[in-house]
């Protein structure tokens, strides 16, 4: 089953409505993926934000980091543009690079209830002392030729456990997130009504010691892949 449709989002479940005032990802405290079990935790509900335990092993975040830092470059905003507004350092990995690569991507496709065909490239990222990104938001401005087929939904997953700072934090809905290796945070963006999507603004705190890395997947609204793994 493909989901072409700018106004439909495809689900386990079948085809909603964008009008529906409803979250993506279904609410429950444990998620069954083929691979590996998820324990969730709802952090906030509309904006839906949820918290993931042990969604990657230690080795997976190890492997991930390694095969990630030879390749690190300064992190750029939406419009491309260097700026100490965001002070990391990334890179993205490409599209069912390798097995290994393909083996999270599609468990985290799975998790976010959204079909791989709509995921962007895995993205790592690093950050060290005093680096941060500061509050924006995942999705595009209306006036951006990307917003034609825009972010829904986010999932950053920590690849370690950060000495003090690097919280995760959303300023209109208080709530701070601290990294915690393996773990994962989700927030979605798909909402009919503006306001609520306004309120995933969010940022990354400056890490005061030690290191911070983490990969993150953006969905988008239609597919931007040209094939499926989700079934495969």
């Amino acid at each position: 089953m493909k989901y072409q449709s700018s106004k439909l989002i495809l689900s386990r479940s079948g085809v909603r409505d964008v009008g529906e005032e409803m979250s993506i990802l279904p609410i429950q405290p444990f998620y069954s993926l083929e691979d590996r079990a998820v324990f969730g935790t709802v952090l906030h509900e509309a904006p839906l934000v949820m918290k993931f335990d042990r969604l990657l092993s230690d080795e997976e975040c190890e492997r991930l980091i390694e095969e990630a830092a030879p390749r690190l470059k300064e992190s750029k905003l939406a419009n491309r543009v260097i700026s100490d507004y965001r002070t990391s350092r990334g890179m993205f990995f490409g599209e069912n690079e390798n097995p290994f690569i393909h083996r999270i991507e599609k468990r985290i496709a799975q998790l976010m209830h959204v079909p791989i065909e709509h995921a962007e490239g895995l993205q790592v990222l690093h950050y060290g002392p005093g680096q941060e990104y500061r509050a924006h938001h995942d999705f595009f401005k209306a006036d951006s030729p990307a917003a034609k087929n825009n972010r829904i939904s986010t999932l950053v997953v920590y690849l370690n456990d950060v000495e003090e700072g690097g919280e995760t934090v959303f300023p209109l809905l208080d709530l701070k997130v601290k990294p915690k290796r393996g773990s994962a945070l989700y927030f979605e963006y798909f909402y009919n009504e503006p306001s609520l999507n306004d309120l995933t603004l969010h940022s990354s705190v400056p890490v005061v010691r030690g290191e911070k890395w983490v990969a993150t997947q953006w969905m988008r609204r239609q597919r931007i892949r040209d094939y499926g793994l989700l079934s495969s």
